[in-house]
């Protein structure tokens, strides 16, 4: 074991929540994302000597996940859509506190951004990484983020806003997220 491993072990082993809520941010089921954060640190792990001591840890994982994601993707060559959520409403359990009826608002309302835009958001709202982070694990210019960052939050705050016949958004079902809920 050279000297460098056990920071890296650490390092990587700090990572891991953070990645999982990506993952899970991207894909929408906890079993799938768990595999591809397991498929993500046994590829950080053989090329740990790519990887440069001090630099962005979480960063240079995020780009790896979000590239296997990618490479799953094709190799699958079909995603099933389920843009109004009747396929994952049927599998989920309704949750019995308002807590968690907020959240499930949120998640379906973050389901219905482009992913593009909720990858964005994702990265730079839930994630906590700056405009230039998201931007280099996205591949794209800082401006780029910016603006998907902007069109998410505006799109989320009309998906997740009261109505005036006392429904949340569009088509919710439950008591609405408070500002100081999701604050990004």
């Amino acid at each position: 074991m050279t000297e460098s491993q056990p920071s890296f072990k650490r390092e990587l082993l700090a990572s891991l929540p953070s990645l999982r809520a990506f993952a899970i941010s991207l894909i929408g089921r906890h079993d799938r994302a768990d595999d591809l954060v397991q498929d993500t640190i046994m590829k950080a792990w053989a090329k740990q000597d790519h990887y440069q001591m001090g630099t962005n840890m979480k960063a240079w994982l995020f780009t790896i996940l979000r590239n296997e994601l990618f490479s799953q993707m094709r190799k699958h060559g079909r995603e099933i859509q389920d843009s109004d959520g009747a396929f994952t409403d049927s599998m989920a359990t309704h949750p019995s506190q308002y807590g968690s009826m907020d959240l499930q608002d949120f998640r379906r309302a973050l389901e219905k951004l482009p992913p593009d835009q909720r990858e964005a958001v994702v990265l730079v709202g839930a994630s906590g990484f700056s405009y230039e982070e998201a931007a280099e694990i996205c591949g794209c210019a800082v401006g780029t983020i910016k603006s998907r960052v902007n069109r998410a939050r505006l799109r989320l705050q009309e998906l997740l806003q009261v109505t005036g016949e006392g429904d949340y958004g569009p088509d919710a079902t439950s008591a609405p997220l408070t500002s100081k809920a999701f604050a990004f």
